[in-house]
């Protein structure tokens, strides 16, 4: 694990904090110098476990944080109406090939609309690649000036919003599991890559 932390983009929560100081408005727990791993299974024990899926969030590059997204809304799809299948689709497509115009039209054309759904706040995350920059012309202003991060939180919350009560902590658990190993695969490419 040691070596994991060492590539990961945050070593400690509060580097996370300092990098991405938008994270403070999404969530109240107050960073330490504990590994940031550690940091956010101890918010997933904690009061309010539900923190754990914003700080992967944050904690996750952009494009494999709406990936993370789509993975977790991937296993919710029952609890979706076929527009958002479809729109799910797209955010894959999109993922897959972020440069493809076709995938880049139909992710920002349903990004440039308030989003409603779990779903729409993925897409608006993948509309708001580099940090907001690729959007300029959504219909959402009010929302710009939040990192894509902050869409793909509220799009999993309002997922696990969905889910019944008795399941919640069960499937916000593997949520969260499934963004720390991202995280960890995530540092183990970009220690590869540096070879």
């Amino acid at each position: 694990m040691a070596v994991m932390a060492n590539g990961l983009r945050f070593k400690t929560a509060r580097d996370l904090f300092a990098t991405c100081p938008a994270i403070a408005r999404d969530m109240r727990t107050l960073p330490t110098e504990q590994n940031a791993i550690a940091f956010c299974r101890d918010l997933l024990a904690g009061r309010v476990p539900e923190e754990a899926i914003t700080f992967c969030a944050y904690l996750l590059p952009e494009r494999a944080a709406v990936w993370w997204a789509h993975e977790c809304l991937s296993h919710l799809t029952d609890l979706f109406d076929g527009s958002d299948q479809e729109l799910l689709a797209h955010v894959r497509d999109w993922v897959g090939e972020p440069d493809n115009p076709r995938h880049w039209a139909a992710v920002s054309t349903a990004a440039a609309t308030p989003p409603t759904t779990p779903v729409g706040w993925i897409a608006l995350a993948a509309g708001w690649r580099d940090n907001g920059s690729a959007m300029a012309t959504t219909k959402a202003p009010a929302l710009q000036p939040f990192p894509a991060a902050h869409a793909v939180n509220a799009g999993i919350l309002a997922g696990l919003a969905r889910v019944a009560l008795v399941d919640r902590f069960a499937v916000l658990s593997a949520f969260v599991e499934m963004g720390i190993q991202m995280a960890e695969i995530e540092a183990l490419q970009q220690s590869a890559d540096a070879y």
